[in-house]
């Protein structure tokens, strides 16, 4: 049954979703990608479509920015659209100086200060796994297509543009302390979600920025080129 956010009938869905953040990369990936796509979604510009891969049904659909955002769109998807896996494919700015721009990083957990699991479900902490089978999925899915993966934790922030000039420096004291390789805003809210419903969730993510450099991606880059995170994500159907 469509929801407010989603317009899709049971049964359009498949059971693994690619939830990129841009709604136009899941266009992107069903147009390269799948075989026969139907789009299933235009609800507030948050496009979804379902095709196959090499045989294997699987939905691709966008998440939007933000923890929120991706915790609506992922529930509605574990509970009322029975899905079983969601695989966040998604950009993020580097930490750790051995990453460069358009590097794989295959996400472990994802830590965060976000009170969005503490309140939707009664989880204290602020450190969440993905699930270790999709994580070995993707892990053999890099290794077979010969793609490097970074393996780590991430920063799932809630703010993209902090404006408190006494913490300058305050993703050094992120990585620093808690031992995160890069950052980006929606895998903790994600994972949140599987827990709870007692699904499956991964996060694999290209860096598209690094913070100890000006160095970044464009938007058409991002949206396009984002190319060996797709193909390994697809791989593990």
């Amino acid at each position: 049954m469509p929801t407010p956010h989603n317009s899709a009938n049971t049964g359009d869905i498949a059971k693994t979703v690619l939830m990129p953040g841009d709604p136009l990369r899941a266009k992107f990936i069903s147009e390269k990608y799948l075989e026969n796509p139907a789009q299933f979604n235009n609800v507030r510009g948050m496009l979804g479509y379902t095709g196959t891969y090499k045989g294997a049904r699987v939905s691709v659909m966008g998440s939007g920015m933000g923890i929120p955002s991706i915790g609506i769109y992922s529930f509605e998807l574990f509970t009322e659209y029975k899905v079983d896996n969601i695989i966040r494919i998604g950009s993020a700015g580097g930490y750790s100086d051995s990453l460069k721009l358009f590097d794989v990083v295959l996400v472990l957990d994802a830590y965060s200060e976000s009170s969005y699991a503490k309140y939707q479900g009664g989880f204290e902490g602020d450190t969440i796994g993905a699930s270790p089978a999709l994580v070995d999925k993707l892990r053999e899915s890099g290794s077979r297509l010969g793609v490097p993966l970074t393996e780590g934790r991430v920063h799932s922030g809630d703010v993209f543009y902090r404006s408190l000039k006494s913490e300058p420096d305050y993703w050094k004291m992120v990585r620093d302390s808690k031992g995160c390789v890069a950052v980006e805003m929606e895998s903790f809210g994600l994972f949140h979600n599987a827990n709870i419903t007692g699904k499956n969730a991964a996060c694999i993510l290209t860096i598209s920025d690094l913070l100890y450099s000006i160095e970044e991606t464009t938007a058409d880059e991002r949206e396009r080129s984002f190319t060996a995170m797709i193909e390994v994500a697809l791989g593990i159907l």
